[in-house]
């Protein structure tokens, strides 16, 4: 299969979707990778690495789509790419469709074949190809949390793990998944009063079990997300629903409840948001100021760590991706449940029942096709 690595042109987004290392496995099956010249510097790649690697090198981007059968991208294709993917040609990326319909349309319009990393799920319901950006972006978003605490960033003034005589910052996570989880991991290790609420009781009683003494478990609930708000200095939205837009636990009247400089960091944005006043932001321009109160909504933040993020999402990724080369995305897709959970769109249906539902559109059985 002909495989094409373009460069990512999302504001500031610095990953790649391929290391070398994914390159020289995929050459050793017999494939051959185009990649987009300079795709990989961001993340410390060169050109020259993947041609030792086995790659070839297209000069832009309109080459990179044209040349490939299968695309493979981190994020979703934005408005100057969307007249380059081709008709049945496989791209295989993070889409998060649900959030944005003109996306959906333009992929459908398209007549591709799209395949999103975020809904290959495992039997256990897990999310192998969310999970390790969801690790990253839990881990960050306290990392930005406590910088825009900071007084001069117009957040409350107030250091995350206080020091002796003066207490820590609160910080209160919506959701104990992946992101949740690696957000308390990194909020109590830096010594913040930690409450993670999520619906789940069993999870609940298991992060009770692991985490540390200062991380506290809450039951989801609107009247504990009332009662605890005006009480925490940085919110967490953790939230994700596999495919499916995220539901608003804070609401606009919620900020007036809250004290002024209190941080919010909306990891859900990308899925929608689960804070009802955020809304995309870029690292360029990554915060805004609604009632006093500070929102953090970038909507990739594992790209400003493009080192760590791309050897962790290719990781991840590869494994699928040599499936999809050797066999085909429709044998791949009919020999691995998990690959088939992740079609979304194909040749102008929307295959996958969240993204259907998200837009009130027509929603057609994957098994059709495959």
């Amino acid at each position: 299969m002909i495989i094409g690595v373009p460069k990512e042109i999302k504001n500031n987004e610095n990953r790649v979707a391929l290391t070398p290392a994914g390159v020289k496995e995929l050459t050793k099956h017999g494939h051959e990778v185009f990649v987009q010249s300079t795709a990989g510097e961001g993340s410390g790649f060169p050109d020259q690495v993947y041609q030792e690697a086995g790659a070839k090198i297209k000069a832009t981007i309109e080459e990179t789509y044209d040349v490939a059968e299968m695309i493979i991208k981190v994020k979703e294709p934005i408005e100057p790419e969307y007249g380059l993917i081709k008709k049945d040609q496989l791209v295989f990326t993070y889409f998060h469709f649900a959030s944005y319909e003109p996306l959906t349309k333009a992929m459908m319009d398209s007549g591709a074949v799209c395949l999103a990393y975020e809904t290959v799920e495992k039997p256990d319901r897990s999310l192998p190809l969310l999970v390790p950006m969801s690790e990253v972006a839990g881990r960050m978003s306290i990392q930005e949390g406590a910088k825009y605490l900071e007084k001069p960033l117009q957040g409350r003034g107030i250091l995350l793990g206080g020091v002796p005589g003066v207490r820590p910052a609160k910080v209160m996570i919506l959701g104990g998944g992946v992101v949740g989880t690696n957000a308390a991991k990194m909020a109590a290790g830096m010594g913040a009063d930690v409450t993670i609420l999520d619906v789940s009781l069993p999870r609940l009683r298991y992060l009770d079990d692991v985490m540390p003494a200062n991380v506290n478990t809450f039951m989801s609930n609107e009247y504990n997300v009332r009662e605890l708000i005006s009480s925490h200095d940085l919110i967490v939205g953790a939230v994700l629903i596999p495919g499916a837009k995220a539901p608003h636990l804070i609401t606009r009247d919620m900020l007036k409840e809250m004290t002024p400089g209190t941080v919010l960091v909306d990891v859900a944005v990308d899925q929608g948001g689960c804070i009802e006043t955020c809304k995309p932001t870029t690292h360029q321009d990554p915060t805004f100021i609604i009632d006093d109160v500070l929102h953090y909504c970038v909507a990739n933040m594992p790209g400003a760590v493009p080192y760590t993020s791309t050897l962790a999402l290719t990781n991840a990724t590869l494994p699928y991706a040599i499936q999809l080369a050797n066999k085909g995305w429709k044998k791949a897709c009919q020999d691995n449940e998990e690959l088939k959970l992740g079609l979304n769109v194909i040749q102008g249906d929307i295959v996958y029942q969240g993204v259907a539902e998200a837009f009130g559109m027509p929603y057609t059985s994957v098994d059709q096709y495959l």
